[in-house]
């Protein structure tokens, strides 16, 4: 594997970064996962300004810009084997000593990316669906902000692998009650995803705000929907409105688009893949092919 550092592609058993990079300490800085099909990264536009969101969040000036990240991505794709991949990029404000503080004057930002082969859903999950667990979400109140400080999901997505399952769909707990599951709770996102509700044919979406991470994916699934005049509807979506679901939908951009047919080991809906989803995942693969070729 061939990866990216500080402005050097290199294999990446000779990466080195310092004890002292302030992303090892405080997990001071942030990331951006970006799908690469037939060795062209998909909705590259998207992904930068969504990375150019997140460093502004944390107040850390873009080390580069748009043309010179379009750059390094393309060749450090072209030195990766695989057709399919998929680009981890990561910025952490750099290396200094140790102060909660941001270094003054400030240092050089440490830069780094790899690429890993992209494999997406096998047809067997597609036709089966995946199995997700709930949780509370205890996490900061600056979800939308893509830092690679991630224990709390970390450790949330784990229990839905202690529990056999995919993904674990986050509840937080309403204004007036410390009860996740009371009436005026609510669904977030996944610990690694962005959650959609199905119910009476029409689909449902969480909006972006502070406690939620804004997907390119969901962007991409609520285009769709608009092109393809599929009744949606972005709101607040209460915690009974998900175990009510008639189908419950993951996307993200290393799963696209999956079916979720077991919350808490009960079926949702018939226990299968639903209309929508079959929908969705055709008409996402044609988009998907329709951006490659342009």
């Amino acid at each position: 594997m061939t990866i990216y550092l500080n402005g050097e592609y290199m294999p990446i058993a000779e990466a080195k970064i310092s004890v002292l990079d302030r992303g090892f300490i405080f997990g001071d800085g942030v990331y951006e996962v970006i799908p690469v099909y037939s060795r062209k990264a998909f909705r590259l536009a998207e992904h930068l300004r969504r990375l150019q969101y997140s460093l502004d969040g944390i107040r850390l000036p873009n080390p580069h810009s748009e043309s010179e990240w379009t750059n390094i991505i393309n060749k450090l794709i072209a030195r990766n084997e695989a057709q399919d991949q998929y680009l981890y990029l990561h910025i952490t404000r750099g290396v200094a000593k140790r102060d909660h503080a941001f270094p003054n004057p400030p240092v050089k930002p440490t830069v780094y990316m790899m690429s890993n082969p992209l494999s997406t859903p096998p047809a067997g999950l597609l036709q089966s669906g995946v199995s997700a667990v709930t949780a509370q979400d205890n996490r900061w109140l600056r979800c939308d902000i893509k830092a690679i400080s991630l224990l709390p999901n970390v450790l949330l997505r784990q229990m839905a692998v202690d529990a056999g399952c995919t993904e674990t769909i986050l509840i937080r707990a309403g204004s007036n009650s410390e009860h996740l599951f009371m009436s005026d709770g609510f669904m977030t996102e996944g610990a690694a995803s962005n959650i959609f509700v199905v119910k009476n044919g029409k689909l449902f979406a969480p909006p972006k705000d502070n406690l939620m991470l804004p997907g390119i994916t969901y962007d991409v699934i609520l285009e769709i929907a608009a092109a393809n005049n599929i009744p949606h509807e972005v709101r607040k979506i209460g915690v009974a409105e998900v175990f009510a679901a008639d189908e419950l939908l993951l996307t993200s951009s290393t799963k696209e688009v999956l079916a979720i047919t077991q919350l808490d080991g009960k079926a949702v809906g018939t226990g299968k893949p639903g209309a929508m989803f079959a929908q969705l995942h055709a008409l996402y693969q044609e988009y998907k092919k329709k951006v490659m070729r342009a």
